[in-house]
């Protein structure tokens, strides 16, 4: 399959798809922090052109600082921006890829388009950390729990400012976590 991971600098998931045979590329508008050659530097709406690519899946982490409830307190400071997130958020929604997976924390796009079709947690998936994260699907199944782990400790709430492995405290927040991105390669690989 020909897979789009977009606003992914990590390369956790287009390496665990890579990993299984497929096609896998990231996307952000900053450089892969693996040094991949299989990460596009660019804007998702250019990838997104149907002349340009043509993909199978997608799996797109939008920015969530102007989506998440955690950032309520600033959105009334921050309408303009807030709507550029919801314009990128519905561009993933409605990209005429078949099978899309689109993850943010609890947060708008809730009651400003509808509902996730599921919660997760990193713990279900080998971490012993929390950090509720949604996922709107379009032509795949629910993820299944690979390994529940114990420990449910808030990792990112805690995360300390400052840059720290070369990543900002945003973008270390941000990384999906192996054991999440082993899982939908797996799970949704196969389908």
């Amino acid at each position: 399959m020909k897979i789009l991971v977009a606003c992914e600098f990590s390369g956790v998931v287009r390496e665990a798809f890579r990993k299984l045979g497929h096609d896998a590329w990231s996307l952000d508008m900053i450089p892969a922090t693996d040094g991949s050659e299989f990460h596009i530097v660019g804007d998702a709406w250019d990838a997104l052109l149907p002349y340009t690519y043509q993909w199978d899946m997608m799996i797109a982490f939008p920015p969530c600082t102007r989506l998440a409830v955690s950032g309520a307190r600033w959105w009334k400071d921050k309408q303009k921006e807030q709507i550029q997130a919801i314009d990128l958020f519905m561009l993933f929604a409605n990209a005429d890829i078949p099978k899309i997976a689109i993850e943010n924390p609890i947060g708008l796009m809730s009651s400003r388009w509808r509902k996730p079709d599921q919660i997760i947690q990193p713990w279900q998936f080998g971490h012993g950390e929390t950090k509720a994260t949604c996922l709107w699907l379009k032509g795949l199944p629910k993820l299944v729990p690979t390994n529940i782990v114990a420990g449910r400790e808030p990792r990112v709430h805690y995360e300390s400012p400052g840059i720290k492995n070369g990543l900002t405290r945003q973008q270390r927040r941000s990384t999906t976590l192996q054991g999440i991105g082993d899982a939908m390669a797996e799970q949704w690989g196969n389908l």
